[in-house]
C-alpha cells in the first residue's frame, strides 16, 4: 500500500511515517517502478502499536526496544515488564510533583479571599523568590 493509504489506515500523517522510518521504528519499504513506497499490510499494525505505546507514555527509544521484544518468550516478557515498571515509577514521580504544585497553588489562591485592603498577593511575592519552588 502507498504512504497515504497507510497513514489513513493507521491514523497518522505521512510525515509521521517518514519520521518513524528515520528512527528505525518502521522499515523503509521497497519502491515501485514509479518511485512510490509500497508498504506491507503489517506496517499498519506496527504504526498502530507505536501510537498506542506512545499513548501509554513510552518514548520512541523505549518503543524501539519494545518492538524488538515482539517475538515473545519469557525473556522478552521480563524485559517488557521492567520497562513498564520503570514507566510506572516515572508516572508516580510526576504525580507527586503535580500534587505538590497543586497544593502550593491552592494555598496561594486561598489567600486571595482576604479583603482587598488586607492582601498583598503572597502568590506573586512567593513566585518571585526561591520560596516559590514546588
Amino acid at each position: 500500500m502507498r504512504s497515504s493509504e497507510l497513514a489513513t489506515r493507521a491514523g497518522v500523517n505521512v510525515q509521521t511515517l517518514r519520521y518513524y522510518e528515520r528512527r528505525g521504528l518502521l522499515q523503509q519499504p521497497p519502491r515501485s517502478t514509479s518511485g512510490y513506497r509500497s508498504y506491507p499490510d503489517e506496517a499498519v499494525v506496527i504504526v498502530r502499536f507505536v501510537k498506542r505505546t506512545q499513548d501509554h507514555g513510552f518514548s520512541l527509544d523505549e518503543i524501539h526496544e519494545l518492538l524488538h521484544l515482539a517475538g515473545g518468550g519469557p525473556d522478552d516478557c521480563d524485559t517488557a515488564r521492567r520497562l513498564a515498571q520503570t514507566k510506572i515509577a516515572e508516572f508516580d514521580d510526576k504525580i507527586r510533583d503535580l500534587q505538590r504544585m497543586r497544593s502550593s497553588l491552592t494555598e496561594f489562591a486561598s489567600t486571595c479571599a482576604r479583603p482587598r485592603a488586607d492582601r498583598h498577593c503572597p502568590m506573586l511575592r512567593t513566585l518571585h523568590t526561591d520560596e516559590g519552588r514546588p
